[in-house]
């Protein structure tokens, strides 16, 4: 077995240091999402948590870790006769992100429930990870059947495995910790709610720091077990520092006066439901007995805050994670009295005397350009617009650009979806084959079997009961019997935006009206976990402004930034689109593609501008694309120019106030996929 980086060896990460320690001394705060760019050692900060945990008692024996003193009475190992329990290390389950739901929460041999009445389950990574540390790295990555999977198991601390009515039950209580990388895609708000703290990680900018950095991983890569062995010693401090603090967390006083500021700091910043309440006193507590102290002070309140408020604030995708500060000390001087006031200059010193971490949660400095969305808010209640017009830098390029306009209000808009039956990502946008979903036949499994259709399994094994000496009550069943249950439910999409950037859209008004819907577009994509792409076209090319990612809120970036105005090259536009899709066929064919034309369909510029852009999407049609073309046109006098590039497409055009969900145009607009026979 590899020997862990020690955890008191890692160079600065006070945040994310400080929130792993805090879950280490009260496992009820709830877990930790830690965000943040890539190299930044938050797999390495998880892993070398596992070796400060105290050891776990556990039932000699007992496949789901049942605690002696409290055996699980529906433990399917059970029931446990009172025996002297034995003691192991506290376990790190990781959960990789392509694994299948058996994996996740166990197997049930069906065919020996059925023939027998057995109950033979093989426990999943839930039963190996209850009371210990369930990491997910990447989990904004995960599927969605994975995740409601583990919302259940996290609401429930327990975990049910059922297979056509035999079921089985089993606890699963651990410490749920993730990492992300937020450009790579949001998390779904209920899986995030579930995280009971946050914090935000990037790499220093400080050269000394990066020096050390680097040499202690040198010098860790050169020898692993040496270098944890001069780490020895602060391991153990630290280890002892933990234990300390979870015999002393009982005793810590949680006030009324305490409460009152934690109740108003979350009515103030407009927070969700009531977990944020719980978490934030049961943090605060936390904090109070890693500091020695048996009163939770107004510090306290403060810190817990900065942890767990960030991710539960977000109204929507576009929103950046942090706390207005201001507002927040602001919040706790009127709820609570004035001797109780903190001292922000001079917080209790944290992990390592390093402090809680220069105010943990909060969103770190950003270097090499602000990554913040220009939709993000620079308040908690109040969104930033746009500049109308960003100030004139030099150099600006000629041909009449103008610069950037901010979008208009966002609103919900019609599912557009892809026609025919897919194979794609889960998501929920277009009808594909998938796990989950309604049952729509049956077909013999390939490999092992994971739904069951009963009554097709019962139907090919009926026939042959006589033969096969049957006596009893039990049906006699055979594995070539057994018949897998195909399901239907919905897919994800790639879908790719062109938008026309040109100076026929360059008015004001129209183009804060194209944003706006392009902006409700994103959320939607975002709502039913799709692919996006951006393409803009304008001048005398087309630009990819964003390669397909799951990142919506880096498409809302983009599109905020959008400067318009020169001619109209509309084949350019579509052949860029076409060049992104014929790349994402080859890197995931099963996801199928979305085309998604913003323009008043005017095409200006070069011979035959008109020709080509009709030959352009003559060429989308024949690869089968599904494609929509939102018409922008405005005013009296329509030429119809984009209701003419969707027949081209084989596609449909829509205005932009058909886009909307609430328009009496109708409630679901279906794409009409090119080529499809009558």
């Amino acid at each position: 077995m590899s020997t862990p980086y020690p955890f008191t060896a890692i160079v600065g990460q006070d945040d994310l240091r400080l929130g792993l320690l805090l879950n280490a001394v009260s496992p009820a705060v709830g877990g930790v999402l830690v965000r943040g760019e890539k190299g930044t050692a938050k797999s390495t900060a998880v892993r070398a948590l596992a070796a400060l945990m105290p050891e776990v008692p556990v039932v000699p024996g007992c496949r789901f870790s049942c605690d002696p003193g409290s055996p699980d009475p529906a433990c399917p190992d059970g029931p446990h006769a009172e025996a002297a329990g034995v003691s192991r290390a506290a376990r790190t389950v990781e959960l990789p992100v392509g694994a299948s739901e058996d994996r996740l929460v166990g197997a049930l041999d069906i065919e020996r429930a059925l023939s027998e009445g057995v109950k033979a389950f093989e426990p999943g990574l839930l039963a190996d990870a209850h009371r210990g540390i369930l990491y997910v790295d990447e989990v904004n990555l995960l599927h969605d059947h994975l995740v409601d999977l583990l919302l259940d198991a996290a609401a429930m601390g327990a975990s049910y495995v059922e297979r056509e009515g035999v079921s089985v039950r089993h606890a699963a209580r651990f410490l749920l910790v993730g990492t992300m990388n937020p450009e790579e895609g949001e998390l779904r708000p209920q899986l995030l709610d579930r995280f009971g703290l946050t914090v935000e990680v990037s790499a220093s900018r400080d050269t000394d720091e990066r020096v050390e950095v680097v040499r202690r991983r040198l010098a860790y890569d050169d020898d692993p077990g040496g270098f944890a062995a001069r780490w020895a010693e602060e391991e153990g401090a630290l280890r002892e520092r933990i234990a300390a603090a979870r015999v002393l967390l009982p005793r810590v006083v949680l006030g009324d006066g305490v409460l009152r500021q934690i109740a108003a700091t979350c009515a103030a910043f407009e927070v969700d439901g009531m977990r944020a309440d719980i978490v934030m006193a049961r943090t605060a507590t936390a904090l109070a007995a890693w500091a020695g102290r048996e009163e939770v002070t107004a510090d306290d309140v403060r810190q817990a805050a900065l942890l767990a408020l960030p991710h539960r604030r977000r109204r929507n995708p576009f929103d950046a994670p942090g706390l207005d500060e201001d507002k927040l000390d602001q919040t706790l001087d009127e709820a609570g009295p004035q001797e109780d006031g903190s001292d922000d200059d001079d917080p209790d010193p944290g992990p390592d005397g390093g402090g809680y971490g220069g105010g943990g949660g909060g969103v770190p400095p950003q270097a090499d350009g602000d990554r913040t969305p220009p939709s993000a808010s620079q308040s908690d209640d109040t969104p930033s617009p746009a500049p109308e017009s960003a100030p004139d830098t030099p150099g600006r390029p000629a041909g009449g650009e103008q610069q950037p306009v901010a979008a208009a209000e966002p609103f919900r808009t019609k599912m557009l979806s892809v026609p025919g039956l897919g194979e794609g990502a889960a998501g929920r946008r277009s009808r594909a084959r998938t796990e989950h979903g309604r049952t729509t036949g049956a077909v013999r499994p390939q490999g092992a079997l994971t739904k069951l259709h009963l009554a097709a399994t019962v139907q090919a094994a009926a026939p042959h009961q006589r033969a096969r000496g049957r006596a009893g009550r039990g049906l006699v069943v055979r594995r070539d019997d057994l018949r897998q249950a195909t399901r239907e439910g919905r897919e994800g999409n790639l879908v790719l935006f062109v938008v026309d950037a040109s100076g026929s859209m360059a008015a004001r008004q129209r183009m804060s009206a194209v944003k706006g819907a392009v902006l409700s577009l994103l959320m939607d994509a975002y709502q039913r976990r799709d692919k996006v792409g951006l393409v803009t076209f304008r001048g005398k090319e087309a630009d990819v402004a964003l390669p397909p990612t799951s990142s919506v809120d880096a498409a809302a970036a983009r599109l905020e930034s959008l400067p318009t105005g020169g001619r109209t090259p509309l084949a350019a536009g579509l052949l860029k689109a076409h060049d992104v899709l014929r790349v994402e066929r080859l890197r995931d064919p099963s996801r199928r593609p979305l085309l998604v034309v913003v323009t008043d369909g005017r095409a200006t510029g070069g011979p035959e501008p008109v020709a080509l852009a009709g030959r352009a999407g003559r060429l989308h049609r024949s690869e089968g694309t599904a494609s929509v073309v939102v018409d922008c046109e405005s005013g009296y006098v329509r030429l119809g120019l984009a209701g003419e590039l969707a027949r081209e497409l084989g596609g449909t055009a829509v205005t932009l106030d058909e886009l909307r969900a609430d328009s009496i145009a109708g409630l679901v607009k279906d794409v009409t996929a090119a080529g499809r026979a009558a």
